[in-house]
């Protein structure tokens, strides 16, 4: 039970409401201006080397043991051509990483795991609109083998470096190996979901309590439905990241696999559970939003119908004072009260008496 603590300890810090699950950082080292961003060995947990070559991590590693950690971020394909010559990679699955825009998905190429994660981060604003952008998402793409682990990161989110450090403070962990590293990764990935799903509630309470409450006068619903479709955007794209990881997650946390150490792999279980509790969430908030949506049509097509009826209302009340006035417009010698004394003012009274009745029946009736 102590390693389970460690091992959390290690790879979840805790995550606060409104904290991002990992911070930006540069992307390359300015100093060489080269996509390797770290590369190191460890042995025994501990790390052994400085910042060194990937040629030179893996001379190191044949020689003394241990394992290789090299993190790219966005290599071209020149820049990692030998890197996947000196590790053996397979070049379907180097093309995925260069090129990137991949789905989550695990692979096994001869002694290599090659797994892909969606991270997602969320975009903070003070008011949702029509055009926000509410998640913005990178890809991670681990290289699993024997003795090495390469990172190959796309997108300006997603740091590792700290995830980095987190683990060289604990080398019992760190001593499992690459696995380890691949674990802390996944950990770290679903908990960036939980932070962006808390978030997007946040969100969809926000819309749902604007839709469903009563406008003030003169306010208009017209935007909502701009809004709330574009939040439902923002949510698929959340949905593809979570939910082809669920197949790879199950994978790693059911079956028995060489590259995986046994005792790290009873931790995928958690992040399973995790990943499964986040994948309801995000399918709740799509058919959450379809509701919403259905519901903002239809408070929209009612205050149509109230305006066709108002409109309708006052046409019969003008009709009767345009009937009248046509009336007696009429061009015709004899007509009934034409040169009476009291004509012109009865008949405004009649008019007007009629106006008041109808606007008053409307009225009683809720069409006004």
């Amino acid at each position: 039970m102590s390693m389970i603590r460690d091992l959390r300890a290690a790879v979840r810090p805790a995550l606060r409401r409104g904290d991002t699950p990992y911070t930006y950082d540069t992307t390359r080292d300015p100093a060489t201006n080269s996509a390797v961003v770290d590369c190191a060995v460890y042995r025994d947990g501990k790390r052994a080397s400085a910042h060194i070559s990937p040629a030179e991590a893996m001379r190191r590693v044949r020689a003394d043991g241990g394992f290789a950690w090299i993190g790219l971020h966005e290599p071209t394909e020149r820049e990692f051509s030998g890197i996947a010559r000196e590790f053996g990679l397979h070049p379907l699955a180097v093309e995925d990483a260069i090129h990137a825009h991949q789905r989550p998905k695990l692979e096994r190429y001869d002694d290599t795991l090659f797994t892909v994660f969606k991270t997602i981060h969320y975009v903070e604003h003070t008011e949702l609109t029509a055009t926000s952008e509410v998640v913005e998402t990178g890809e991670v793409m681990c290289f699993t083998g024997r003795d090495f682990i390469i990172t190959v990161r796309h997108g300006g989110q997603g740091s590792l470096r700290a995830l980095r450090h987190r683990l060289q403070d604990d080398p019992v962990l760190l001593g499992k190996g690459p696995s380890a590293v691949l674990h802390a990764i996944a950990d770290q990935v679903v908990d960036g979901y939980i932070a962006v799903a808390d978030a997007v509630q946040d969100d969809i309470d926000e819309v749902e309590i604007d839709v469903f409450s009563a406008p003030s006068k003169g306010a208009s619903r017209g935007g909502d439905a701009g809004r709330i479709y574009q939040l439902k955007r923002e949510v698929l794209e959340f949905k593809r990241a979570v939910t082809p990881l669920m197949r790879p997650m199950q994978l790693l946390s059911e079956r028995p696999m060489r590259l995986v150490d046994p005792d790290i792999q009873k931790y995928f279980r958690d992040v399973a559970d995790h990943l499964a509790r986040v994948h309801e969430q995000v399918v709740s908030f799509d058919d959450l939003l379809n509701s919403i949506l259905q519901a903002n049509l239809a408070q929209a097509s009612v205050a149509q119908n109230e305006d066709m009826r108002k409109i309708t209302s006052w046409a019969a009340i003008f009709a009767v004072p345009t009937m009248i006035a046509g009336i007696y417009g009429m061009n015709f010698d004899v007509m009934p009260e034409l040169r009476w004394k009291y004509g012109y003012p009865t008949v405004l009274a009649v008019t007007v008496t009629i106006c008041v009745a109808i606007h008053r029946g409307f009225k009683r009736n809720g069409w006004l």
